[in-house]
């Protein structure tokens, strides 16, 4: 049977084990969410053959380096492993601003050891201490010193727990940069833009109506904001501040219990509208569903969903 060696253990796995499954098990603390390839926090450098289920997901570079998802390997062959981290992998950064935007969703800012480039909509891995979790840039690149996130404290979690400790000067590690579905193009300029999100879904939605705006979008830009009661729609004001500079955009605020009659009434102005989702599962595919039955093509929405599981390490 194949072995993995980690630092000084080495023991025995059935062939064809999932790495990253093989490695908890054994009690090596390799942090995971997504399982699907997408958030990159599985990362392991490992020495060895393995059968990975999903090779174009890291970039040439980092696969000549040894880097892997573990969630997306299986053990076909003895392997030794390294795991992601942070302090030697990862990128310093330090708290410059942590403070409340409501009562459950704290705005955390970061300064990075070194500048960072980015698109607004990208998301990274965040690392306090031991603790880690994707979120989404809200920061507006070029414009905005700092990396600034939403984090969504309204339940108990590793990461969210963390961060309620964290204040100015603290030290925190930067995973890797993420791409993700969000973005803005320069060539939508003059298409009907909407931006839909649930939660702190708004983060990176926000940083990409700022980009628009920034790019001077000409089409009809939309901004709905679903929250469970009106107290948590946490960026109301300046969202309202940004409406009334900008003629063409309008914003709607809906609760949980407005949701379906508010789905009911919403209609396409052009079939050329470009959507963008952001939030809880469930949210995103309510939207999705009432968007392609309003006759959006599917190749018209893009949609970024937060997991709804934490990290486990």
């Amino acid at each position: 049977m194949p072995e993995l060696y980690v630092g000084e253990r080495h023991w025995s796995v059935t062939p064809g084990s999932n790495l990253l499954d093989a490695l908890n098990q054994a009690g090596v603390a390799v942090p995971f969410s997504c399982r699907a390839g997408s958030c990159h926090a599985c990362l392991v450098r490992c020495e060895g053959e393995v059968d990975d289920q999903q090779p174009e997901a890291l970039s040439p570079t980092q696969r000549q380096q040894g880097w892997r998802l573990a969630c997306q390997c299986r053990v076909i062959a003895d392997l030794k492993v390294d795991a992601f981290d942070p302090q030697r992998d990862g990128l310093p950064a330090q708290v410059v601003g942590a403070d409340w935007l409501s009562s459950t969703v704290l705005r955390l800012r970061l300064q990075p050891e070194r500048a960072l480039r980015y698109r607004a909509g990208q998301h990274l891995v965040l690392w306090a201490g031991q603790v880690a979790r994707p979120y989404s840039l809200a920061s507006l690149p070029q414009e905005e010193p700092y990396l600034e996130f939403h984090i969504d404290c309204r339940q108990p979690g590793a990461f969210s727990d963390a961060a309620r400790q964290l204040k100015v000067g603290d030290p925190v590690c930067l995973g890797e940069l993420r791409g993700g579905a969000l973005h803005y193009d320069p060539d939508w300029q003059s298409r009907p833009l909407w931006l839909l999100a649930s939660g702190t879904g708004l983060g990176p939605l926000w940083g990409v109506l700022r980009e628009a705006l920034r790019q001077d979008h000409q089409g009809e830009i939309r901004v709905i904001h679903l929250a469970h009661e009106a107290e948590a729609h946490y960026l109301a004001e300046p969202l309202a501040a940004l409406a009334a500079q900008h003629g063409h955009l309008t914003v709607e605020l809906w609760t949980a219990a407005q949701l379906q009659p508010a789905l009911a009434q919403l209609r396409l102005v052009s079939r050329h509208t470009l959507a963008l989702l952001c939030g809880h599962p469930a949210s995103v595919e309510a939207f999705s569903k009432r968007l392609f039955l309003a006759g959006l093509p599917r190749n018209q929405l893009l949609a970024d969903v937060f997991l709804a599981r934490p990290f486990t390490l």
